[in-house]
């Protein structure tokens, strides 16, 4: 719908809050039957919320979509799926709720993200059962994914109050120029189902901290922790109409053209596919915002001969296996030195062959299902074509329909080539392809042979090699003898198709600022 036709109807009217019927938490009745009580494993039951969130109000609709378990396919439970006009009316509020939130004190936005945080670590056993059910992955991995989230609040506390201008000499004698930096206004930001709790705080924490207001538009498959953190946040104090959070799932495309060309939005923050953000960028053109885009990656796993075979492949593991391989900064293609090579792959097979694959609430359970049914095809696409190919299946390869309908056992695959298309395309799955190089030269070459560059790794005793080799990789991120990048401290980003734009870390707070500058003349010459 072009934006100009978009009619500016009232939040009370554009979703009827209030007058209609609720749906919440009414099943179709071809899914009744296996439909699973949510709260039943909750202390708080009211942090499962099926109700959008735009401004005060728990917004409601006729029109509802279902959101299912990935582990086991039963209904979960059903949220609104609103329309542009809806849309519209939060973009609204938010733009109202500016007018006043941008003149707060950043020590008060300080403290709301403070006590933001606490209650989300109070709170920590029922958010991360909430993320288990909506997005698959084990119950201790969600609680990691908790904390990991809350670090994001407690770090933006931290740098709201360090927005720090400057004084300027300038070039003409008695005048002074003074840079001051202020929020650019709202915020659109569209999260991915991978991380649903942590993309949503990673941004959302610094949009407030500079005093943004915001609009999420969480992913159709995991809305319910976008949904329980807007809870907590009023909890904590976050004025109305500061955080909304709208749901959709068939007006998806529609929502998000008004998201880009609606000029009352000032930024738009992604965290998606390069070709989603491609589109993103076109759309926003007309009204010239601020985006910051983290997308596709394709990272290198670099393996080194001089390094500690049995630490090497611990790091790898920690970086490629968790989540299933959904994260957008696992290794996609394992790059190891020929005289290491046979040592790394068969340690690499056993520590695999130690993992439990299954439902996330179940004890013992390391890895759980992928999130949908062109996941599970993507990665059995990559496995054909990698045997094809000359690839040889050391472990796993298949999946497993007996654990459920989307399960896929943990892969390894020995003597990959670049002619297999996992070597130019991110698998995001539980997939990894093992690569053979002789030479520094080579293993960069291989690695840099990528139209992406979001995060890369490099496993060296040699320091010199180590800085070499991280000056060299071009990716926006190197992790060097480890596994683990992801901190709130660090700056979060890529280069060339992964996207620009950086979040957490002093950076982070950057890309919800605008400076201005302010010049002074008629300065009084120096006392003599």
């Amino acid at each position: 719908m072009p934006i100009t036709e978009i009619k500016r109807a009232g939040l009370a009217a554009a979703v009827k809050v209030a007058r209609q019927r609720s749906t919440a938490g009414r099943f179709s009745q071809r899914n009744m039957a296996t439909a699973v009580d949510v709260t039943a494993k909750l202390t708080d039951k009211s942090l499962f919320k099926q109700t959008a969130l735009v401004g005060a109000q728990q917004v409601t609709s006729s029109k509802v979509f279902e959101v299912t378990d990935p582990a086991t396919q039963a209904v979960i439970g059903t949220v609104p799926d609103l329309d542009v006009a809806a849309v519209d009316a939060a973009i609204d509020t938010a733009h109202d709720a500016f007018v006043s939130f941008r003149g707060t004190s950043p020590f008060e936005r300080a403290r709301v993200l403070q006590r933001w945080n606490a209650l989300m670590l109070e709170n920590i056993d029922d958010l991360a059962t909430i993320l288990t059910y909506e997005n698959g992955k084990p119950l201790a991995e969600a609680k990691g994914e908790i904390r990991y989230s809350a670090s994001f609040l407690e770090w933006f506390a931290g740098e709201a109050p360090r927005a720090y201008g400057d004084v300027l000499n300038t070039s003409v004698s008695g005048h002074r120029a003074l840079t001051i930096k202020q929020p650019v206004g709202v915020v659109s930001v569209l999260t991915p189902w991978n991380f649903p709790a942590a993309m949503i705080t990673r941004k959302v924490s610094a949009a407030v901290a500079a005093g943004c207001t915001v609009v999420i538009k969480p992913d159709a498959e995991t809305p319910y922790s976008a949904l329980a953190l807007a809870e907590l946040a009023r909890r904590a104090g976050v004025p109305d109409g500061v955080l909304n959070v709208v749901t959709t799932k068939t007006a998806l495309a529609e929502v998000g053209q008004l998201m880009c060309a609606d000029e009352r939005v000032k930024k738009l923050s992604f965290t998606g596919s390069t070709a989603v953000g491609k589109l993103l960028m076109a759309q926003s053109s007309a009204s010239l915002k601020k985006l910051s885009f983290e997308l596709g990656g394709n990272a290198p796993f670099i393996v080194f001969d001089d390094v500690d075979v049995d630490e090497a492949v611990a790091a790898l593991v920690a970086c490629k296996f968790r989540g299933s391989g959904q994260t957008c900064v696992c290794a996609n293609r394992v790059l190891v030195h020929t005289r290491v090579y046979d040592e790394f792959v068969e340690k690499l097979v056993r520590a695999v062959s130690g993992f439990t694959v299954g439902n996330g609430f179940a004890d013992g359970v390391t890895h759980g299902p992928l999130i949908h049914a062109r996941a599970l095809d993507k990665v059995t696409h990559h496995v054909a074509d990698a045997v094809a190919h000359g690839g040889e299946i050391r472990i796993g390869g298949s999946k497993l329909p007996g654990v459920g309908k989307l399960f896929f056992a943990p892969t390894v695959v020995a003597n990959a080539t670049p002619a297999m298309a996992v070597a130019h395309e991110e698998t995001f799955g539980p997939l990894a392809a093992v690569f053979r190089f002789e030479t520094e030269n080579e293993a960069l070459a291989l690695a840099n042979d990528a139209d992406v560059g979001l995060a890369s790794y490099v496993i060296t005793n040699d320091v010199r090699r180590a800085l070499r080799v991280a000056e060299s990789l071009q990716f926006g991120m190197v992790g060097v003898n480890t596994g683990i990048i992801s901190d709130c401290a660090t700056p979060f980003g890529g280069v060339k198709f992964s996207g620009f734009g950086r979040e957490g870390s002093k950076y982070g707070m950057e890309e919800y600022m605008v400076v201005k500058t302010v010049t002074l003349g008629g300065m009084p010459p120096y006392a003599s």
